[in-house]
């Protein structure tokens, strides 16, 4: 009998379509309920639920009650970011779904990956940032150099408090469609929140994009030109 990590036990968890969907959809960053979710997968909210259980079972899902309602969320950073490595390996490979439409462009400039920015500009801000020497990456390991931590504290993003939290401060994450690296991590969400601080993007209610503004747009290129 073999011993360790099942991860086939995983496999099957993520690889039923009704439950694949129903995660890339909560991939959003969102709490969604059941049938809500039901929706999103296209099947029956008793089915939605019968799924739900076991992916929470699991430790993919958490749930959280408000009212009469239940509302689910990606467990966690790894969740989260494993499940944006299998969609970049998926693009990679060619395993696409058929199922384009005209918010694609959108969602593939500028998107939420679970919690940080993805799509065109989270790569070109990555990449802007390696070029300029202030993270580095090292395989998939990825950090702040000194010169980085001047350049976060003087965005108005308090370092200390993001060093003090139990997750990484940088991470490195596969774009799905661009194929190649964006930050993750505690620093990939506060920037991504300092953004929207500063109001230079929204979400777009119901999707993944994130919408910048003529000028957010322009300020952001400014400041992570291309590498």
């Amino acid at each position: 009998m073999k011993e360790g990590p099942d991860i086939a036990l995983i496999g099957s968890l993520i690889g039923d379509p009704a439950r694949a969907n129903m995660l890339t959809t909560l991939m959003s960053g969102k709490a969604l309920t059941a049938s809500e979710l039901a929706a999103e997968a296209g099947i029956t909210a008793q089915t939605a639920s019968s799924h739900l259980s076991k992916l929470e079972g699991a430790g993919l899902l958490t749930q959280r009650k408000q009212g009469r309602h239940r509302y689910f969320a990606i467990a966690d950073d790894e969740v989260g970011n494993l499940l944006e490595a299998m969609m970049g390996l998926a693009a990679k490979r060619g395993h696409m779904r058929a199922r384009t439409g005209p918010r694609d462009p959108a969602l593939r400039k500028a998107r939420v990956c679970y919690n940080h920015l993805a799509g065109e500009f989270g790569v070109r801000m990555f990449d802007s940032l390696a070029a300029r020497g202030l993270v580095v990456e090292e395989g998939e390991e990825v950090s702040l150099t000194d010169e980085g931590e001047a350049f976060v504290s003087g965005l108005g993003i308090d370092l200390p408090a993001l060093t003090s939290l139990r997750r990484p401060l940088c991470k490195s994450c596969l774009d799905w469609s661009m194929r190649r690296t964006h930050l993750a991590g505690a620093l990939g969400t506060a920037l991504l929140d300092r953004f929207y601080d500063l109001g230079w993007a929204r979400r777009v209610e119901g999707t993944r994009i994130v919408s910048f503004t003529g000028d957010g747009e322009r300020r952001f290129l400014e400041m992570f030109p291309a590498a």
